[in-house]
């Protein structure tokens, strides 16, 4: 049976598919991810001025789906670089699956600020790069691969925040995580 478009490979290395099936699995979720960072860039362009969030460092810590596992790292919030909008590298380490990961992600996120709550909600996206290093039941070696993350989240004012992620290309495919920021 003939996989369907939207069905995504399993990141193995005995069972990677070829660049033509890889392409059209990804081709629609691709253009979907290109649309929602569109839309956030211009809701940023269209948005009036709030409460903005502060710059700080944090962690972060969850688990992900295909490949399954735990993960951790840091972040670093740039603050407004443009009225809500702001930059949000972070590095994270997944571990499980017969699979080490190493994601750098270089997210912009959108904040929207819940009035008289000390809540904000934000949205945002962007490139990320993974080296994912297999264990020796699943073939061994190493490779490195391009991605796209799509995330949703909600942040109190003191620091603490929750993550959902969607991971196109060669990114974990979703993500749920929770974090802290120092400001």
């Amino acid at each position: 049976m003939a996989p369907r478009l939207l069905d995504y490979p399993v990141m193995t290395k005995t069972t990677r598919v070829t660049s033509p099936q890889r392409l059209a699995a990804h081709i629609i979720p691709a253009r979907l991810a290109l649309l929602m960072v569109l839309v956030t860039f211009l809701l940023a362009l269209t948005g009036t001025a709030a409460q903005a969030q502060q710059p700080g460092t944090g962690v972060r810590a969850g688990v992900s789906g295909d490949p399954d596992q735990f993960y951790f790292g840091a972040h670093f919030d740039t603050g407004p670089i443009f009225d809500r909008l702001s930059f949000r590298p972070n590095a994270e380490v997944g571990l499980g699956d017969n699979v080490t990961t190493v994601a750098g992600n270089f997210e912009f996120v959108y904040w929207w600020p819940v009035r008289r709550h000390p809540w904000s909600i934000y949205a945002g996206g962007g490139p990320a790069v993974n080296l994912f290093r297999f264990s020796e039941s699943r073939g061994g070696g190493s490779e490195v691969d391009p991605g796209f993350n799509i995330l949703f989240g909600a942040a109190h004012s003191r620091g603490l925040f929750a993550e959902l992620k969607l991971g196109f290309i060669d990114s974990p495919q979703v993500k749920f995580g929770i974090g802290y920021t120092w400001k």
